[in-house]
């Protein structure tokens, strides 16, 4: 049986699922997420490990080193190149943080702040949610 989120790269290789409803959705607006989204901000969330399921390919994932020195996995599907989530995060162990993008339904989850506002460009208006300047504690 499904689980009640599901998820996929662009082409749908690449498959996922998991029932956590996610209660940190953030709006990222640092050099690192517009890097890694080729766009202003990556919105995203965590799910724990234990309710992470791949159910579909094998994505590649890139090591890669954050400005917080913090190491991470993004995956991305080999067929497609669409970033679905990213996992191993030595800096949030036993979390896998999903691009809100890979959502079959991306409108059942809404975010809940911003963060790195202080990178946000300034023709991006906020969106009237708790806002951090840089990661919140």
């Amino acid at each position: 049986m499904a689980k009640k989120y599901t998820a996929g790269c662009a082409c749908g290789a690449v498959r996922f699922e998991f029932n956590t409803d996610p209660d940190f959705v953030a709006v990222c607006h640092c050099l690192d997420c517009k890097k890694a989204s080729g766009g202003e901000a990556a919105t995203w969330f965590g799910v724990p490990e234990n309710d992470f399921s791949l159910t579909q390919g094998k994505p590649t994932a890139y090591s890669y080193v954050a400005d917080s020195g913090g190491k991470l996995d993004r995956n991305f599907c080999p067929t497609c190149g669409a970033r679905v989530y990213t996992s191993n995060l030595t800096s949030f162990p036993g979390l896998v943080f999903v691009q809100l993008g890979s959502l079959d339904r991306p409108g059942a989850v809404t975010p809940k702040l911003e963060m790195f506002v202080k990178r946000r460009l300034p023709w991006v208006r906020s969106l009237g949610l708790p806002e951090f300047s840089d990661m919140p504690h």
